[in-house]
């Protein structure tokens, strides 16, 4: 008997043609800058070498690493953080790079963490935007590629217990 199901949602190419417009955009608008692309461990690893090598503009990378799911399909709502870059930021325009938005809680958490390290702007781009029907304050987020439902989705960076992130499109999982 099978403990869950994958069913197809987005397809790679779509993926690729959201990423290659979120660069372009932001190509535009850090012209001339220093950034800094942090990407939050582990799905978002590979939206952000993806997004990397689509952008032109010159970049710097780093990681942290937070927890709020463990092995679960819903966040627990607190976040842990476990890696910290160790870049002085004050020079740096920082872009915090998540794979989706699902209640928003990480994102914000990493928002005002970064802003505490006076970089000259902390701004956010994630792939996945969940349409969510609930009261969560929601961070606002300055670039996203694709909306998507409120389902718990893997691939492409995205795990159920730390499976799937290998998949190339984004899939549905169903539990039965």
């Amino acid at each position: 008997m099978k403990e869950h199901e994958l069913k197809i949602l987005i397809k790679r190419d779509e993926i690729a043609k959201a990423v290659e417009s979120l660069a372009k955009r932001i190509d535009s608008d850090y012209f001339g800058k220093k950034i800094l692309l942090v990407g939050v461990l582990k799905g978002a690893a590979f939206f952000l070498v993806d997004l990397a090598r689509s952008m032109s503009v010159p970049l710097e990378i780093d990681f942290v690493e937070v927890s709020s799911y463990g092995n679960k399909s819903k966040s627990s709502g607190k976040i842990k953080l476990i890696k910290d870059i160790k870049k002085d930021l004050t020079d740096y325009h920082v872009l915090i790079v998540e794979d989706i938005l699902d209640s928003g809680l990480t994102l914000q958490y990493l928002i005002d963490f970064f802003k505490q390290k006076n970089p000259l702007s902390v701004k956010s781009v994630v792939l996945f935007y969940k349409i969510k029907d609930d009261n969560y304050k929601r961070s606002d987020v300055d670039y996203f590629g694709l909306k998507i439902p409120d389902y718990f989705v893997v691939g492409y960076g995205l795990d159920y217990a730390e499976k799937y992130r290998n998949l190339r499109d984004l899939y549905v999982i169903y539990f039965v």
